[in-house]
């Protein structure tokens, strides 16, 4: 079972698919289970993080379960709590605040997730000092990554950060957590087939590496944990654990591969373009909320591109003075950096064109052979209660479909939406969506 797989890991004993050889991750223990709230103590005392200790939460997760953490690291440290405000973004102005908070700390130790997680991660990375985790919701698949994503001057960037030493997960804890945090897990684990399809495009297509590691890390829980999303939202605990190993692996796969993407391709690039140019009115959207959503953009979009001949692919059209109008001149300039890794002019295309002509069958069969239908995974999200259209997320349409068209301008990372941008396809297939 996954639980296994995750002690095989911690143990360097993982036999890895791509070839011969064992996979083993940096971090030292992961514990799911119920009741640990009170236990920081023992969990944290072998790890190695000195003695004295950082303890990050926000007004929230404080009150959750950081207290508690602060009062039970008392007994083996010295601990200086910080306290960041509810809604706290995951900024250089955050991470600059938990530096300053633990200049004098050994080590760090974050109690919240996705946003708490990232600011922590980063400054200990920034500060080499170590870190580790206790986490207050099933949300998101960042507790065992070494990337933390920070908004740069507006930019949002996935940053080189320092591994958690351990990862703690109550499941009562996560259990109680509110039910838009549960959905959220379960949003950003539906991406792993949209991901991976991109991911392997890019191979395909360009050559780039590529590993199926860290889908075969996923790949026994995932079917049951898609089956059963009411039990998920309702807090049983075999479902949530379920969720918790799902997310836990996903960020060792992030892990083994030294990025991001295996769970983060052109669904999260939407997301991330939404993050940085949505509008500021209206109801704040997680992270997984939003990947739901996109990812049933990318679904579609795959399935549209692979259900039709060979694409015949042109110079991609933009250029640096259309990225400085749309963006800004410090972001459009940031923007067109990435863009031009892969921008193609006619010869590239014309070479890319002939290997898709001459390929497509087996790239196409290849391609669709890691995807879930659409439709299957919509339905997932309906079942959660989970929104499934840009509408719900409080993004108007006409802006969501400028977002699909634009975001694959913020990164380098190739994904279908340039293959169908660049053959023509994606305006069109934008403007379409309802």
């Amino acid at each position: 079972m996954s639980a296994d797989a995750i002690r095989a890991l911690l143990e360097g004993r993982y036999p890895d698919p791509d070839g011969p050889g064992v996979l083993a991750v940096p971090t030292r223990s992961v514990v799911i289970a119920p009741g640990l709230s009170d236990d920081a103590a023992s969990l944290v005392a072998g790890l190695g993080l000195g003695r004295r200790l950082a303890v990050v939460s926000d007004a929230i997760t404080h009150d959750v379960l950081g207290a508690r953490v602060e009062r039970a690291l008392a007994a083996i440290a010295e601990v200086a709590g910080l306290v960041l405000p509810a809604g706290v973004h995951a900024d250089i102005g955050a991470v600059e605040a938990a530096r300053q908070a633990s200049r004098r700390a050994d080590g760090l130790v974050a109690v919240g997730s996705g946003t708490l997680n990232d600011i922590c991660k980063y400054a200990a990375a920034r500060d080499g000092k170590p870190y580790a985790v206790f986490g207050t919701a099933p949300s998101m698949n960042g507790y065992t990554s070494v990337s933390a994503a920070i908004t740069v001057d507006g930019l949002k960037r996935s940053l080189p950060a320092v591994a958690a030493r351990g990862v703690f997960l109550d499941l009562d804890v996560l259990a109680r957590a509110p039910v838009r945090l549960i959905r959220a897990g379960l949003g950003d684990s539906l991406c792993r087939p949209t991901a991976q399809a991109d991911w392997l495009l890019a191979h395909l297509l360009h050559g780039q590496a590529y590993r199926e590691a860290p889908f075969a890390l996923l790949a026994e829980d995932e079917a049951a944990l898609l089956a059963e999303p009411e039990a998920l939202v309702a807090g049983d605990r075999d479902a949530i654990a379920r969720l918790a190993r799902t997310l836990t692996l996903s960020g060792f796969g992030m892990t083994i591969c030294g990025g991001s993407y295996p769970a983060s391709q052109g669904e999260h690039l939407i997301s991330h373009y939404v993050d940085m140019r949505g509008p500021a009115e209206g109801p704040a959207s997680l992270h997984g909320e939003q990947i739901g959503v996109t990812t049933l953009t990318m679904a579609c979009l795959q399935e549209r591109v692979l259900a039709g001949a060979p694409p015949r692919l042109g110079p991609t059209s933009v250029d640096e003075a259309a990225l400085v109008r749309h963006f800004g001149p410090d972001l459009g300039r940031a923007c067109w950096a990435e863009l031009s890794a892969k921008r193609l002019d006619r010869d590239a295309a014309d070479r890319l064109s002939a290997r898709l002509a001459a390929s497509w069958e087996a790239w196409r069969g290849r391609l669709a052979g890691v995807l879930r239908p659409s439709a299957a995974l919509r339905d997932v999200l309906r079942r959660a209660g989970a929104p499934t259209t840009p509408e719900e997320l409080g993004w108007s349409r006409s802006f969501y479909r400028g977002a699909v068209y634009r975001a694959r301008l913020i990164r380098s990372r190739f994904t279908f939406l340039d293959l169908a941008a660049d053959a023509g396809i994606l305006e069109g297939f934008a403007a379409g969506l309802s």
